[in-house]
């Protein structure tokens, strides 16, 4: 039996950049991966990866930033007065990855690139975004 689009999965997997480190795996999760197939809950690449392939098989793939999550767009870093994050909510610096939210309910991640005075500078880019992605899959 092959996986085709539609299906549910459960994946097994190890992601590395070309380097070699290791940005993510199933296994610090402790659980495989489950998703539907084709749903638009995975990144393009990935979801392409596993059509065809069947159970038990293993499989390693590249990625490139447009099969992952996209290229760096410098246009996605923004000023937010600091005024606007509650105070007491822990120390704001550069490099930690806070979470934003719309009035409507969407769930944005952002990461602190810097802080000038009284504005702090948001990186709205995906952490992996404009980074050749490598996984093993199984």
């Amino acid at each position: 039996m092959k996986v085709e689009s539609g299906k549910f999965v459960k994946i097994d997997y190890v992601g590395t950049f070309d380097d070699g480190e290791e940005f993510d795996s199933s296994k610090q999760h402790g659980t495989p991966l489950g998703f539907v197939v084709g749903a638009g809950d995975m990144i393009k690449g990935f979801d392409d990866a596993v059509v065809g392939m069947s159970v038990g098989e293993e499989k390693s793939f590249h990625l490139t930033p447009e099969n992952a999550y996209g290229e760096y767009k410098a246009d996605m870093i923004k000023p937010v007065p600091k005024a606007q994050f509650p105070e007491g909510e822990g120390k704001l610096e550069a490099g930690i990855q806070i979470v934003l939210q719309t009035p409507d309910g969407y769930i944005i991640p952002a990461t602190v690139k810097e802080i000038k005075d009284d504005i702090v500078m948001l990186d709205l880019n995906h952490p992996l975004a404009g980074k050749p992605l490598n996984f093993k899959i199984n």
